[in-house]
């Protein structure tokens, strides 16, 4: 069934980890070798490789080429280095640093575009392609360009610390994963993650409980943190975020105060997600925001 549904979509779903084929086949292969079963993990790992990228495909990770290249690196990571090829993934780079070279400019060297609007955030926008490019092989003058285009951000985030969810979008509302908040993961631009974590400690308990715009997503920021500083408060921080939802989730929820989501037990919009974070906390050097962080 699951993959008839995948067939309906148009080519440009379909390449990307969290949104087509590439997903079901890279977590396929993963969990084949992890089994020691290796005709399937080659299989998989195979059917991965048939998958072609168009060339009107956009940038994003949702949908697009960061998306797809984050397949590879998930593949490389898990089964073992150059399962994808670093010229395939050489190639997948490479059109994403000149697209958003043509959209940039000497403030802000990479710029895209989702449905002609600049956005920032981690699903459609700046933030989620500058994610995947940094856990990258890049030359040097594309990491010069992506920590151009972090500064970029950094410099342009409201008073309030809070990040805009789009280029020329002033409204100071956005506290989540897909459009909103920023974590900075390069050692370099540590203060920036700190201050973005701040902003959705006092923010972030959302009326929703999933990863994608909800509490569970805005507890992996400080799961986030803690791996980057070693420091207690960020546990605290997690637990307390997950604690909340354990302890009030289902009355909140019965009251309508709390949107269990439109897909209730899916992991991104709902207790899937929050079921995640729960087993997540239990080593929580070990937590990865799914399908987002390496």
């Amino acid at each position: 069934m699951f993959f008839s549904v995948l067939s309906l979509l148009p080519s440009p779903m379909r390449v990307t980890f969290l949104s087509g084929e590439a997903g079901v086949y890279a977590f396929g292969a993963v969990v084949a070798h992890h089994y020691g079963d290796k005709e399937l993990c080659h299989y998989y790992v195979s059917q991965f490789k048939e998958i072609k990228l168009s060339i009107d495909l956009p940038d994003e990770l949702l949908y697009g080429r960061a998306g797809s290249l984050w397949a590879c690196l998930f593949l490389n990571k898990h089964i073992a280095p150059n399962t994808v090829s670093s010229n395939r993934m050489r190639v997948v780079v490479n059109e994403i640093m000149s697209s958003g070279r043509q959209l940039g400019n000497v403030s802000c060297p990479l710029m895209y575009e989702w449905h002609s609007k600049r956005y920032w955030g981690a699903a459609h926008g700046l933030a989620g392609i500058m994610n995947v490019l940094m856990d990258s092989e890049l030359k040097p003058d594309e990491a010069v360009d992506v920590k151009g285009t972090l500064r970029y951000m950094i410099k342009n985030h409201f008073a309030s610390g809070n990040y805009p969810s789009r280029e020329g979008n002033e409204a100071d509302e956005l506290v989540h994963w897909c459009h909103g908040h920023q974590v900075f993961k390069a050692e370099e631009f540590a203060q920036a993650a700190i201050e973005a974590g701040d902003v959705v400690w006092n923010r972030g308990l959302l009326k929703r409980v999933g990863i994608c715009h909800g509490i569970s997503g805005n507890a992996y920021v400080f799961l986030s943190l803690y791996r980057l500083t070693g420091k207690p408060e960020y546990l605290y921080r997690a637990k307390a975020f997950a604690c909340f939802l354990h302890s009030r989730c289902e009355t909140l929820v019965s009251e309508g105060v709390i949107h269990r989501g439109d897909r209730p037990y899916s992991l991104f919009e709902g207790i899937g997600g929050m079921a995640l974070l729960f087993l997540d906390k239990t080593e929580p050097s070990k937590a990865r925001f799914p399908s987002y962080e390496l």
